[in-house]
């Protein structure tokens, strides 16, 4: 079997991130792993394993004729049987699909806002009939793919949690006192950093020894700017730290005190999975996949609610026996239900079926 993994960037990302997981994974699982990067490379690329086949297109555009040629002779040139496409790279699959009918396209659907907001399928609907099959990272998204798309194979795959090289030793939060939350994620509406920088000026306000530290892409763009301006304004200069993207994360968390997650809508995402890797209690929304994950061992609060979050922060700044407890019982369901071992064998298992 020889599997090419299709993903439009290569910065870091819940999706992106999992196409360089599943590439390297695969390399000691079958008989050659590839990954194609269509439009832009990112701090990712020096994740990826050497035994790794990678192009990277370069792609300007939607019809980008010189890219797909590429992209088509690379994959005649290594004999590749399955195209793994993730999120929006589904529409090169399709043309690859088109021009090399032998060759067996999966969609990958990490977007988990598709499925809570219903959202119409449009093309997706009509070119799906090319997928030989879907892989949905949460049970809402199967569901929404068996609703509105044209496919026989869909299965349900969770994310799982891997990480890099090896990470800077200056790789530090930028305060070592007190207590530490971290909230790993692109500084995008989906992941709601308002709803979180709400919920921690009321905390800061009844305990000034907490500190938030902001791991993720930022965009100079109106969310950005208001959450700045929210920070500002409300005198948190100096209690929170924005750190950009960051290739490696791991020494990151391990230095924290808890891992949040304040999103309005999500897939699967592998921060929670990183949290757990960690060793980290968490706080997370009940969105997408995000209960199956967390169970009992952490606090799920609903989405869009400031004072819940909140006080479920507050809950295990001031409890530390239960903040212990529930962060080795939350790495335990990690590393039994959702490490590379046990989701190879569920993806392996789909692919030997096509």
């Amino acid at each position: 079997m020889r599997v090419l993994q299709l993903i439009d960037s290569l910065r870091p990302g819940g999706a992106e991130k999992m196409s360089v997981s599943y590439a390297n994974a695969l390399t000691t699982r079958i008989d050659a792993s590839f990954l194609c990067c269509t439009r832009m490379e990112g701090l990712l690329k020096k994740q990826l394993a050497p035994e790794v086949g990678y192009l990277f297109l370069n792609k300007t555009g939607t019809f980008d004729l010189r890219a797909f040629l590429k992209l088509k002779k690379f994959v005649k040139e290594n004999k590749v049987d399955i195209i793994q496409a993730h999120g929006s790279s589904w529409f090169m699959g399709v043309l690859l699909k088109i021009s090399l009918p032998k060759l067996k396209l999966v969609w990958h659907d990490h977007y988990g806002a598709r499925a809570e907001k219903d959202l119409r399928p449009g093309l997706l609907s009509i070119f799906s009939e090319y997928f030989d099959g879907i892989i949905s990272v949460n049970l809402q998204l199967k569901e929404w793919a068996e609703r509105n798309l044209h496919c026989n194979k869909i299965a349900f795959i969770p994310n799982f949690a891997s990480f890099g090289g090896r990470e800077p030793k200056d790789n530090n939060l930028q305060i070592r006192e007190g207590f530490k939350i971290i909230h790993l994620a692109n500084l995008k509406p989906p992941k709601d950093h308002l709803n979180l920088l709400k919920a921690f000026g009321k905390l800061s306000q009844v305990n000034t020894s907490v500190s938030l530290h902001l791991i993720g892409k930022e965009e100079n763009n109106f969310y950005s700017q208001e959450l700045r301006k929210f920070i500002k304004e409300n005198g948190l200069e100096d209690k929170i730290y924005f750190y950009g993207e960051r290739e490696e994360i791991m020494n990151l968390l391990q230095q924290a005190d808890l891992g949040v997650l304040s999103s309005s809508s999500e897939g699967l995402p592998v921060a929670l999975l990183e949290y757990g890797f960690a060793g980290l209690p968490v706080v997370c929304t009940k969105v997408g996949e995000c209960e199956s994950v967390v169970g009992t061992a952490g606090v799920l609060v609903p989405p869009n609610d400031p004072e819940a979050l909140f006080l479920a922060l507050k809950s295990y700044v001031e409890n530390e026996v239960e903040r212990r407890k529930d962060s080795v019982a939350f790495q335990k369901r990690v590393f039994e239900t959702y490490s590379e071992k046990q989701v190879l064998k569920q993806l392996l298992s789909f692919m030997r079926d096509l």
